[in-house]
């Protein structure tokens, strides 16, 4: 810029007040002729003079395009304005780091091809490169800019050669002035951890500098004494000590704990009785005497919060007013309600769904235009979007258009429900499970499904073609079949299988479901057992024809490791409708689950699980279905028993399986490792089984490990035969890979 300073001076000075004969350019390309004169508003036959050409060559100059700017007079009183263009960015690149980060920092950096380049951007791009691996770590990080002419100097390749430094690792993390909290009640919530014993495994610390996160840590420990109590409590803005000749580092809190305050009086403090106060009260997860809890507290702000909302009035705010008695070391709370007014659907719009056609996501939305606004509606909207597998993931948003209206808009993330797949599983009782599958679930975004699957282990091959519609016409009935075929090499026998089914269905409610499918199958027993009663079974093909109504109940919160609610379900397989077969089998099955969380602030699960099975059949009819009877034993049923190991026996000790069975256990599920979602578990099972009555009892105990891992679920159960009787199989080990608790 002095260059061009120093030439508009001295062309300036000549052309003083004088009258402009011609303008002309030399090496512009950016701009034209005629845009850059109406830039700097001078033209031929304008009287100009030393300020207004300073002016001109300060605006060319700021419009960045170009590196140098001039004026020469070529003739009395005629000019030309040289500039030196900026090379244009044709290439850029990012040396020394992996494919991973090359996209995301490439955004970052903010300089794209065809852009003029400009030294003051790469260098702003530079500082932004070495903050992004900051935040992730990595200190003493170092970027060079290199610039590679092309094309006589009009355009440059431009590399960002990047020398990433290295992870600053916390060493220790002290909380100087603690007395009633340890550095590992506060570990789950915060970022930044010190190292643990192999930091390179899934699961434990690594112990990296996370400096985004950092000044947020402090909040977070101080939240950790709000959960148990210490209103009062201070904790210091972090203090990081860095030893940049070792990359390692030590990091400190200072905490003044205060005192534990315990809930004193409860109020509820709203316009009008819109709900029963007393009542929730009574529901709420604080309650008098109890210590002070501010995520419990959280939560009985969302209860109140919900009972207000689906009476309609969805911008409701509860406000905790809390009043710290600092003497007794009481917290009395009052929650002022501000219900607003009510409020209702304007509309309901779809978003994201490139796929799946707009009404089979509305057919699982509980709420339409002009319906009065309800939150729990809204909960379940999500829940079973979510539950149909078509979604990634769910978003609800609210969207306020007036005092007493709104848009719900509902974005969806959609899933693959295409795939091809395969698995591998292994079960101590099956043996290694082999599984193939090519399905989708969301033909043409229409919601049906349809699959096709091959299973092979040690005693079983089975496969299967099915396709559903959970939805026909969009309606509460669904409809499914299948065709089927399977090999099973059991203990006295061999079976072969193959038919096929079909099922409709309706949904009763949000939770319950009711079913009726018809079953047409033909199977065959072969390699019997010479010692097994001939009278009690045929090796000719044997075919059935059966109906099997059902119900079904499901209110659980989660699919591998429910905390709360029930799953229950009931059929009944009538055989004889044609066929050979002539049985009624009824299979029940139900299990319920409890968190201990709000009321011991532990994260204990108990769970109960039974099932009931009974067969019925004519004596005449017996033979013909012989591979329909029953056995107990193993991971589903009756853990310390192997599996199928027991059921009535004839005189030679072979089973002969059961008509009727009860199987049930109780279970206490308690976390180990929260941060690796593994769990531990005691269990007792107590099972019996019999022909005609339940005479066979047995019992098994013992622990077992709980696992979502990367893999999927593993479970692991040692085990002890309780009631265990001369002839008995017992198991004292079981794992499953690939199967839900």
């Amino acid at each position: 810029m002095k260059k061009t300073a120093v030439m508009s001076l001295i062309v300036a000075t000549s052309l003083y007040s004088a009258t402009l004969k011609s303008l002309s350019y030399e090496g512009m390309i950016h701009l034209s002729p005629e845009t850059a004169s109406e830039m700097i508003d001078i033209h031929a036959g304008d009287v100009v003079d030393m300020e207004k050409l300073d002016k001109a060559v300060k605006t060319l100059y700021k419009q960045n395009y170009f590196e140098d700017v001039w004026i020469e007079e070529v003739a009395e009183s005629e000019l030309v304005i040289h500039v030196k263009e900026k090379p244009v960015v044709a290439k850029i690149d990012f040396v020394g780091i992996g494919e991973n980060d090359k996209d995301e920092i490439a955004k970052l950096a903010g300089i794209k091809k065809g852009e003029v380049y400009d030294e003051q951007k790469a260098e702003f791009s530079k500082l932004k490169i070495v903050k992004f691996f900051e935040d992730k770590g990595y200190f003493d990080t170092v970027v060079e800019v290199q610039k590679t002419p092309l094309n006589e100097k009009l355009s440059l390749s431009l590399d960002f050669v990047i020398n990433r430094g290295e992870n600053i690792i916390i060493k220790t993390v002290d909380l100087c002035g603690a007395k009633e909290l340890r550095y590992k009640d506060i570990e789950p919530n915060i970022a930044n951890k010190s190292e643990e014993w192999l930091p390179w495994m899934w699961g434990f610390n690594d112990g990296k500098l996370r400096m985004n996160d950092l000044e947020h840590d402090s909040a977070r420990i101080k939240d950790t004494y709000l959960q148990k109590g210490y209103l009062d409590a201070k904790v210091s803005a972090p203090f990081l000590k860095t030893y940049l000749d070792s990359y390692t580092a030590h990091l400190v809190y200072s905490i003044d704990e205060g005192e534990q305050y315990t809930v004193g009086s409860i109020a509820i403090d709203m316009p009008s009785d819109m709900i029963d106060t007393a009542a929730t009260i009574e529901e709420m997860f604080l309650q008098n005497g109890k210590v002070f809890n501010v995520s419990k507290l959280r939560k009985d702000m969302t209860l109140i919060e919900t009972k207000v909302a689906d009476l309609g009035y969805a911008f409701v705010k509860v406000i905790p007013d809390i009043k710290n008695d600092k003497e007794k070391h009481l917290a009395n709370i009052t929650y002022r309600v501000i219900p607003g007014e009510k409020v209702y659907i304007n509309n309901v719009r779809i978003a994201g769904n490139s796929r799946t056609i707009d009404r089979v996501i509305r057919r699982e939305i509980y709420l339409a235009n002009g319906d009065q606004y309800r939150r729990t509606d809204v909960i379940d909207s999500k829940s079973s979007l979510k539950r149909t597998g078509y979604f990634e993931d769910v978003e609800i948003k609210e969207e306020k258009i007036s005092k007493n209206s709104m848009d719900l808009v509902i974005t969806v993330k959609e899933a693959a429900t295409g795939s091809i797949g395969g698995g591998i599983g292994y079960g101590s009782s099956d043996g290694l499970l082999l599984s193939a599958s090519l399905s989708d679930g969301n033909i043409f975004g229409s919601g049906m499904k349809a699959s096709i699957e091959v299973e092979r282990s040690d005693s079983e091959l089975n496969g299967a073609i099915s396709l559903s519609n959970p939805r026909v016409f969009d309606s509460i009935y669904s409809l499914s079949g299948s065709l089927y075929a399977s090999q099973n090499d059991y203990l006295y026998y061999d079976q072969d299988k193959m038919g096929m089914s079909i099922v409709a269905g309706r949904k009763l409610g949000r939770n319950w479901g009711a079913s009726l499918g018809y079953v047409l199958q033909q199977s065959q027993l072969s390699n019997v057992s010479a010692t097994i009663d001939k009278n009690l079974y045929t090796t000719d093909q044997v075919l059935k024809s059966a109906l099997i109504p059902s119900l079904s109940f499901n209110n659980t919160d989660d699919f591998y490791l429910p905390r709360t609610g029930i799953a229950a379900s009931t059929s009944l397989e009538v055989a004889g409708l044609g066929g050979d077969e002539k049985f009624i089998s009824s299979i029940s099955k139900f299990a319920t689950y409890y968190g201990m969380q709000d009321l011991i602030d532990y994260d204990l699960i108990l769970r109960y699980k039974a099932q009931f099975k009974y067969l019925a059949m004519n004596a005449a009819d017996e033979k013909y279905s012989y591979g329909e009877k029953y056995y107990m034993g193993g991971i589903r049923s009756l853990r310390g028993y192997e599996s199928n190991s027991l059921s009535p026996k004839n005189s030679y000790g072979d089973l002969i399986g059961g008509n009727i069975m009860f199987a049930n256990s109780v279970e206490a599920s308690f976390p180990l490792i929260e941060r690796m979602k593994m769990r531990g578990a005691i269990f007792l099972d107590y099972g019996m089984i019999g022909q005609d009555n339940l005479d066979i009892k047995r019992a098994g105990t013992g622990v077992a490990l709980e696992w979502i891992s990367p893999l999927g679920p593993i479970g692991l159960v040692f085990s002890k035969a309780l009631m265990e009787e001369s002839g008995d199989r017992t198991a004292a080990f079981e794992f499953t890979i690939g199967q839900k608790f």
